[in-house]
C-alpha cells in the first residue's frame, strides 16, 4: 500500500506560510502562531514572541512581540501588493532610558535596520513608536516610576517572508536589551510597566 503524504504547499500564501514555519529562532526568544486576527485578509498567519518567558504561553516581562502576515491577490491599494506585514513589539525601559528624546527613533531604525541587514525588501512602510513613563501613586505606589516602549509598524514585503519574520524576532529580542549574538548572557531583572 502505497505511503499518504500530505500534498505539498503550492500557492504562494502556504509556501510563504510554510516558509515561516521552518525559521528556527534564538533560544531566547519563545515564538508561537496564535490565532490570527480575522477580517483583514483572505488569507492570514500570526506569530507570538516573548524574550525569556517564565512559563510558556504567558507574556514576558522582558519584552513581547506579535507578527501577522497578510495575503491578499487582490492587493489592496494601500498595500500596494498583495502581502502585508503587520508588527508589534513593546519592552518594559529603565525609566531614565524612557526620557530619552531619540528613543521612538532608534526604535524604528531597529526595525528598517534589522529588515536591511537581511535583505528584506520591503515598500509602503508606516508605524508609531510609542513612549510610556509611568509612576505609581497611592496602592501602587511602591512599584515606583517605569517606562516602555511600544512599536507598531506595517508594511509591504518583497521577495521571501521568512527575512522578514527574522527581522522582527530580532526587533523584539533588541527592544528588550538583548543584541545580535547575545544568546544565553543574563539580564538584569527587569520591572514590568503596566500596559494600556
Amino acid at each position: 500500500m502505497a505511503e499518504h503524504r500530505p500534498p505539498a504547499a503550492t500557492t504562494p500564501f502556504a509556501l510563504a506560510a510554510e516558509s515561516v514555519r521552518a525559521i528556527l529562532f534564538r533560544g531566547d526568544l519563545s515564538v508561537s502562531e496564535i490565532a490570527a486576527p480575522a477580517g483583514l485578509a483572505p488569507e492570514s498567519l500570526a506569530l507570538r514572541g516573548d524574550v525569556r518567558p517564565e512559563a510558556e504561553g504567558e507574556e514576558s516581562e522582558y519584552g513581547t512581540g506579535r507578527l501577522v502576515l497578510l495575503h491578499d491577490p487582490g492587493e489592496p491599494a494601500q498595500w500596494n501588493g498583495p502581502w502585508r506585514i503587520v508588527c508589534f513589539a513593546q519592552a518594559p525601559l529603565e525609566p531614565d532610558i524612557g526620557v530619552d528624546p531619540m528613543l521612538a527613533d532608534v526604535a524604528w531604525a531597529w526595525l528598517t535596520d534589522a529588515l536591511e541587514s537581511r535583505g528584506a525588501g520591503f515598500h509602503s512602510a508606516s508605524g508609531t513608536a510609542t513612549k510610556t513613563l509611568s509612576k505609581g501613586f497611592g496602592s501602587l505606589a511602591a512599584e515606583g516610576d517605569g517606562a516602555q516602549i511600544e512599536l507598531r509598524a506595517s508594511w509591504s514585503p518583497e521577495g521571501e517572508i521568512a527575512p522578514h519574520v527574522e527581522a522582527w524576532a530580532e526587533l523584539v529580542c533588541m527592544l528588550a536589551g538583548l543584541p545580535p549574538g547575545s544568546e544565553g548572557i543574563a539580564m538584569l531583572a527587569s520591572r514590568r510597566a503596566p500596559r494600556d
